[in-house]
């Protein structure tokens, strides 16, 4: 019996569903051997580089077929997935390459319009592996093109081990510096079984993902999910709704995960009359309040016969998740109950904590950080604030930390807060989400002026767009002469919040 590694469930895959389709993307089209034969070149590739089990490998591209193959790469060469937001900035991606100590970096070529390898820089590490995305790089010297790996033969065995690192996923936190959570082999088969087994995802199921692969929906509940399942991979680059629509259609797409406003835009979509959507079976959602009446309309109008609401977190992934013969009432109204070996009760403050056999291993070199997520008998403070019902349905009501959801990301102010702090003419600023009918939430950023400075909303925002990720530029801007506080001084951003409501 095959230890539960990521490269043994990919091993499995190739021999069990030997003829099943494994990734779909444009005009690639691989089954589970040849899946693994790109991978396992790969994994030649950076064996040859000197990556050796252990070191990191990061990656930075969007959902294409080549992400799959990269990240299975590293996986299968022993070494630990480093997975990289495209939507970061250079300063941000840096960051996560300097403090993660990467040996080798998988980044996209040209894509939205920016270059990373030429901004990145000094900041590469010492192998690169450039992929191709927008037209023809011109070829640069200590860059590896992707078309090199086929020169590598696939006779290769994976050291990988089931307690060894396998991931480390950057999150933002409340005190406005990302925090790398670690997980193991182990747990990633373990959290993506249980994903698998509440959407009953069979070998059958065409799985497109809209969820970038560098987060976890994307990757643990959507790559890991095919090689379990033998379901097969479409990625999809940035969501487009004629172009999600077309794949639907095309591929007889099954399960389509997503946040909310893929479904909203989905049904607001005017070409939508012209596509069969008949194939649609499984909605996965969350990360985002779901009226019931969108759940209703996902069933009747786009033709889901099973739609699903999930609670998780990067250093736990999914804890709680809906079951198909739940209700739409309560598939909107909680997120289900727990799943992947977890146990979840409430806390002082009627905080959410969770314990169980796929919490994170803990934060990347930073043991305090850990400490205060996890307590001494497992248990990890998720931040949120929820309620339980008699079945052990989860409620999400409130967050303890600041965060909000914009478009399906995660979104921590005190990041925001910080790198408006570095503006000069900023005094002081807090940022808070408000409600959004595309996005689910966007930023707005309550600003105090230094005296005798002046700024616009142009210049805040324009500032923000070059120093953070997209989703997490403040679309509103209010100017103040002070903020909101307590008697001890904390900035009362529940006032922010329904100042901004009304």
């Amino acid at each position: 019996m095959r230890e539960p590694t990521i490269p043994a469930a990919l091993d499995a895959a190739a021999e069990r569903f030997a003829h099943h389709e494994a990734v779909v993307d444009g005009d690639v089209r691989l089954t589970f051997p040849d899946l693994r034969r790109h991978v396992r070149r790969c994994a030649r590739f950076f064996q040859d580089r000197g990556i050796r089990p252990g070191d990191r490998v990061a990656v930075c591209s969007p959902n294409t077929w080549h992400w799959v193959v990269a990240a299975l790469g590293a996986l299968y060469a022993g070494a630990t997935l480093v997975p990289v937001s495209t939507r970061f900035t250079t300063p941000e991606i840096t960051d996560v390459l300097t403090r993660a100590k990467v040996s080798a970096l998988v980044v996209t070529g040209r894509f939205l319009g920016v270059d990373r390898v030429a901004a990145l820089g000094g900041a590469l590490p010492p192998t690169v592996l450039r992929v191709p995305v927008e037209g023809v790089e011109e070829e640069l010297a200590g860059v590896t093109e992707w078309k090199a790996l086929a020169a590598y033969d696939d006779e290769f065995t994976s050291p990988a081990r089931p307690d060894d690192v396998s991931d480390i996923l950057f999150t933002s936190g409340t005190t406005g510096r990302s925090k790398g959570a670690m997980s193991s082999h182990r747990q990633v088969l373990g959290v993506a079984a249980a994903w698998a087994d509440c959407g009953r995802v069979r070998a059958d199921d065409r799985y497109l993902v809209i969820n970038p692969f560098f987060h976890s929906f994307g990757y643990k509940a959507g790559i890991v999910v095919g090689l379990l399942t033998g379901a097969a991979i479409l990625p999809q680059r940035t969501f487009d709704v004629a172009e999600t629509l077309r794949l639907i259609d095309a591929e007889r797409v099954t399960v389509l995960p997503g946040a909310p406003t893929i479904y909203q835009v989905l049904l607001e979509a005017p070409e939508r009359a012209g596509h069969e959507l008949s194939s649609l079976r499984l909605a996965v959602t969350g990360a985002a309040s779901v009226p019931v009446t969108l759940v209703e309309r996902m069933r009747a109008e786009l033709g889901f016969a099973t739609v699903l609401t999930a609670y998780g977190l990067t250093e736990a992934v999914v804890a709680t998740m809906c079951r198909p013969e739940d209700p739409p009432e309560l598939v909107a109204r909680t997120a289900g109950r727990a799943t992947a070996g977890f146990e979840v009760k409430l806390g002082e403050r009627d905080e959410v904590l969770l314990r169980g056999p796929n919490v994170m291993l803990g934060y990347l070199d930073d043991p305090k950080a850990t400490g205060e997520a996890i307590d001494a008998d497992g248990w990890l403070r998720t931040g949120d604030v929820g309620e339980l019902d008699a079945r052990g349905n989860l409620r999400i009501t409130d967050r303890l930390k600041d965060m909000f959801t914009c478009g399906g990301f995660n979104v921590y102010p005190a990041e925001i807060e910080q790198a408006l702090a570095r503006l000069d003419g900023v005094a002081e600023s807090a940022v808070v989400g408000v409600p959004d009918h595309r996005l689910g939430e966007v930023g707005k950023a309550h600003v105090v002026l230094r005296r005798g400075h002046e700024l616009s909303t142009e210049d805040i925002i324009a500032y923000c767009k070059e120093n953070l990720a997209n989703y997490k530029v403040p679309r509103y801007v209010e100017f103040r002469d002070g903020l909101p506080r307590n008697p001890s001084g904390k900035v009362l951003k529940r006032v922010l919040r329904e100042e901004s409501d009304g």
